[in-house]
């Protein structure tokens, strides 16, 4: 039988292992690898590449007081399937193939759009390769690999460039009379992140109660699945952190409180049953009511900040983003300017020297060098004057000699 023959038959893609990361618009490459101890008899060879976004839920629903029933919900997309035929008998149904290493090469191009690889409670989004070999008079033997996509979300685009800021307020009121106004003005300097990168949160909170707050930041995640028009959402904080508590009366200013982002997948924005969001959520607890909460929309790129900004921006753009992220600015103490005598030195001439001199030369300067430099570059214009004190010499009347 063939598979007492087959010693090893596996799928292999051109790439780093143990599972090959790929873009929408590539090319997959790889080949099927047979190995055979013996001669062996067998029939065609098929491939298959294969993409798939799936959701699936259950619902339990009660109609009463005995009866009770649960509703599913599945859906799915597809988003590759390419086929091809790597062996084909010349003659008949088989073809014998000697033992020893067999390899068979494929290749096969990407659509342009992909989503990113996901994979979530209610969901995933997964890519793989199918072998198969037909044999005659058995079961077929397969072979499967997997390999990621990741779709491209490059921050350095105006929309992600964009700085973010929101103003949430509130009165609080509780039953042992804690009332006043909470309220929370958050700005963080751009829209689109990679992981790793580091958030500074500005936020300013203001407590009127007559009790202490406690503010927090946290990255959330959203995961969003959609199926014959119901939706489920499933929430998770993947960062956080907490600031000190806001006495009475008082008001505290976040100045860039780091918040880093951990290693956690991309945004995934652009598929129809599956979406992944992320957003910057700052809260206020306050004792005794419902926490003030403010939103601001992040999205998780894949290309990370360019060191002079977006690449494909103009000069004229970034200097918009620079005057809007200004104006957005949180009110603060203006800082005071520095004294003149901390900008301009005004040190004695006798402590420079001058610049060295060439022997025998007659033109030396007789100050130092920069005194004179300075002299020459702060010097007042010549008075304006319509006499010209130097005519050209074609303009001048000849003198008679003889007078």
């Amino acid at each position: 039988m063939i598979f007492d023959k087959v010693k090893r038959f596996a799928v292999l893609l051109d790439g780093p292992e143990p599972e090959p990361a790929f873009s929408g618009g590539q090319a997959v490459s790889g080949m099927v690898l047979l190995e055979l101890a013996a001669a062996a008899r067998v029939g065609s060879l098929h491939l298959r590449a294969l993409g798939c976004a799936r959701v699936h839920w259950t619902e339990s629903r009660s109609a009463g007081s005995s009866t009770a029933y649960t509703q599913s919900y599945s859906e799915q997309v597809e988003l590759v399937n390419h086929r091809d035929t790597l062996l084909a008998p010349d003659s008949g149904d088989t073809t014998t193939l000697q033992p020893g290493r067999h390899e068979f090469p494929f290749s096969f191009q990407l659509p342009t759009t992909l989503v990113t690889s996901f994979e979530g409670k209610h969901g995933s989004v997964r890519y793989c390769v199918k072998a198969k070999l037909h044999r005659p008079w058995g079961t077929a033997k397969r072979a499967k690999k997997e390999f990621t996509v990741i779709e491209p979300i490059d921050i350095n685009t105006p929309a992600l460039l964009a700085p973010q800021a929101g103003v949430k307020e509130k009165m609080a009121r509780a039953w042992y009379c804690n009332r006043g106004p909470v309220s929370i003005t958050a700005k963080i300097e751009r829209k689109g992140y990679t992981p790793g990168e580091v958030i500074p949160v500005f936020a300013e909170i203001d407590n009127g109660t007559s009790r202490p707050v406690v503010p927090k930041a946290a990255i959330i995640q959203t995961q969003t699945f959609v199926a014959r028009g119901s939706r489920k959402e499933k929430r998770s904080v993947v960062a956080s952190i907490v600031g000190d508590p806001v006495p009475a009366g008082k008001r505290e200013l976040w100045q860039g409180r780091a918040l880093k982002i951990p290693p956690v997948g991309p945004s995934i924005l652009q598929c129809r049953i599956l979406h992944v969001d992320y957003s910057l959520k700052v809260c206020v607890d306050i004792p005794g009511t419902s926490k003030l909460l403010l939103e601001l929309p992040l999205v998780i790129g894949t290309i990370p900040l360019h060191p002079f900004g977006s690449r494909t921006s103009s000069v004229g753009s970034q200097f918009s983003i620079s005057l809007d992220w200004l104006h957005m600015t949180l009110p603060e103490q203006p800082e005071a300017p520095p004294e003149y005598s901390e900008v301009v030195s005004e040190e004695p001439g006798s402590g420079l020297s001058p610049p060295p001199q060439e022997a025998g030369s007659s033109r030396a300067l007789e100050g130092p060098f920069f005194a004179y430099i300075q002299e020459f570059r702060y010097r007042p214009p010549p008075l304006y004057s319509e006499v010209d004190p130097n005519p050209p010499v074609q303009t001048m009347r000849r003198r008679c000699m003889t007078c």
